[in-house]
């Protein structure tokens, strides 16, 4: 593959939800909120970037070619064997960054899909969707948020001999998610350094357990979900950065609603019946959106 299939992309990504409380690392869920990117060749220096953002990040990302959505555009083409043209980017971001929503990770998989679907493929297709998710996950060091983001619905991601794999399964009808945001950032980097090297077995033993529960629990009975997002290898450790995160975690719990920790934080994921929180719930300094799972994952326009 050496030459361009297409000259206009428009790629649509969803934001994305990880670990879910006791899946640290290895449960993800693709919810409907979307950053849209659209790379288009023009007249220039092969390989340069000139990038338009408005919505989340405007005046703050890169605009040239250190975007991440660039770097990770040249380096699928890269990695397809086909040569960089000169590229005008235009990002729609209305994915909150560093909340704890995959903003990063959908920046990276928009970046993999358009380089993909300028080559004049798809990152979906079976053929070449290990390869994409392997690109997207090696940024990222893991797969829950990449993976969501690439094939939505929930997704069961792992690591074997340096590989990232997942596999995508279908959540329950009555899963609907809604995510209480704060208006702090967070930085992922800083909330794992808090996680200590190891925990007691007890706590890995309850994970497993909880972990495979939650599986169940979102695909085929969402009354078990209080109990399959409970957690101990993750969210306790990072309270010293998000207490009030975690206090409102603690809140919704104590009345029943199934919560957890949205990533690294400080984003709170809730999956309350109907998706309609308790009245009266004290959310004060979150706002809370409704956003139900996002079941198509990226999707790509293309123009010969």
């Amino acid at each position: 593959m050496t030459a361009l299939a297409a000259t206009s992309v428009e790629v649509t990504v969803p934001a994305s939800t990880a670990n879910l409380g006791s899946g640290f690392d290895a449960l993800g869920m693709a919810l409907s909120l979307h950053d849209v990117v659209r790379a288009e060749v023009v007249d220039g220096p092969p390989g340069s970037v000139r990038v338009e953002v408005e919505g989340q990040g405007a005046g703050v990302v890169p605009a040239d070619g250190s975007h991440l959505v660039a770097r990770m555009l040249h380096r699928t083409l890269d990695r397809l064997g086909v040569p960089a043209p000169a590229l005008r980017l235009r990002c729609r971001n209305t994915i909150p960054h560093s909340r704890g929503l995959g903003s990063s990770a959908a920046a990276i998989v928009a970046g993999v899909a358009a380089g993909h679907a300028l080559a004049g493929i798809s990152a979906r297709d079976p053929e070449y969707a290990p390869a994409a998710l392997q690109l997207a996950a090696e940024r990222e060091g893991h797969a829950d948020n990449a993976a969501a983001s690439l094939f939505g619905g929930f997704v069961v991601a792992w690591c074997e001999d340096g590989r990232f794999r997942a596999t995508r399964l279908e959540p329950h009808p009555d899963v609907v998610p809604v995510a209480l945001v704060p208006g702090v950032e967070s930085a992922t980097h800083t909330t794992r350094g808090l996680l200590p090297e190891r925990v007691p077995h007890a706590d890995a033993a309850f994970a497993a357990g909880r972990a495979a529960l939650a599986v169940h629990a979102l695909t085929s009975d969402p009354s078990l979900l209080l109990a399959a997002t409970a957690d101990r290898l993750h969210q306790d450790y990072r309270e010293p950065a998000w207490p009030e995160t975690v206090a409102l975690v603690r809140r919704l719990r104590a009345a029943g609603v199934p919560a957890a920790v949205s990533g690294a934080g400080p984003t709170v994921l809730a999956l309350p019946e109907a998706g309609e929180l308790p009245p009266g719930l004290d959310i004060a300094g979150f706002e809370a959106l409704r956003l139900p799972v996002d079941r198509e994952g990226v999707r790509v326009t293309a123009k010969p």
